[in-house]
């Protein structure tokens, strides 16, 4: 990401302490850079804790600050808890989190095993509550206020079709942010939600994207009515908005990053349809192939 291009002060986020989980790569990596760039001390966490030390040793050569890596299995709850113990033990309490850590893969419907669906459902569903409750009763019972912001898709809004995993879990976070936030508004907690657009990252592509074409079908191809996908200081900024001071009634809120491609053509993989058999069986074998390299380095 280009720093350059944050829209906020230095230091305006000087003070906060943010958990990304999935902090290491992608979209939750760019987002924890502009934190720190900004001044918040930031915790990043993962199954590949290799990769979440990477990370954080890579920022703070380039912006200094504090960057505090962490493995953790979100599917597991104690693993959360225990986390969060060290993290409030060690640093004191969190501020903020940002519900990065998804996982995702275009597949037929028909073709999904309960294995598969679970893949999806237990870290996007389950594990974005488990972090989000053993947060948000922490700042409750501390009387703390407190923020969250997750990354959901376009998809909740009209289904997703080849990501059914997806876009049924990430639609029941939504509904969870919303009900959050006029729960537990009055205990000085925010529950926002951004649901980005194309933003390449080498992880989603190879899932989302793995045939040849699939750049061309999240880029412009007729599809963006802005022709291009998303740049990664753009959906930064609206992060930093939702996390940082001066929106604190900005509350319940899902906002679209995606330059009006759900408007223009439902945002989705409906085009897929047009796949037959030979099509599907080298997306799964891509597929794997990346789930195996990332096997291989997971620490939890």
């Amino acid at each position: 990401m280009d720093t350059s291009k944050l829209m906020f002060k230095d230091g305006l986020m000087a003070g906060e302490r943010i958990l990304v989980t999935g902090g290491g790569t992608g979209l939750g990596k760019e987002m924890a850079e502009g934190f720190l760039k900004l001044g918040a001390e930031v915790h990043i966490c993962g199954r590949r804790g290799g990769v979440c030390q990477e990370t954080a040793d890579e920022l703070m050569g380039k912006h200094g600050g504090k960057v505090v890596p962490h493995a953790c299995d979100i599917r597991v709850g104690e693993a959360i808890t225990d986390m969060n113990d060290k993290i409030w033990a060690e640093h004191g309490p969190l501020t903020g989190l940002i519900n990065n850590a998804a996982g995702n893969f275009i597949s037929r419907t028909e073709d999904l095993s309960v294995r598969g669906f679970d893949a999806i459902a237990n870290i996007v569903f389950r594990g974005t509550f488990y972090m989000t409750h053993d947060i948000g009763t922490r700042w409750i019972k501390e009387g703390l206020r407190g923020n969250v912001t997750s990354i959901l898709t376009t998809w909740i809004w009209n289904g997703g079709p080849f990501v059914v995993p997806s876009s049924m879990s990430k639609a029941a976070v939504n509904t969870m942010m919303q009900s959050l936030a006029t729960e537990w508004g009055r205990y000085g907690l925010r529950f926002n939600s951004i649901a980005p657009g194309p933003f390449p990252t080498e992880g989603m592509s190879k899932r989302l994207a793995p045939d040849a074409d699939g750049a061309k079908r999240m880029d412009s191809g007729g599809a963006n009515p802005m022709g291009r996908v998303g740049e990664m200081h753009e959906l930064v900024n609206l992060a930093v908005f939702l996390m940082g001071p001066g929106a604190e009634y900005v509350n319940g809120q899902t906002i679209a990053i995606d330059g009006a491609m759900y408007n223009a053509t439902g945002g989705n993989f409906y085009q897929l349809t047009q796949w037959g058999d030979e099509e599907w069986k080298a997306a799964r074998d891509s597929i794997e192939a990346t789930n195996a390299k990332d096997r291989s380095q997971r620490t939890v």
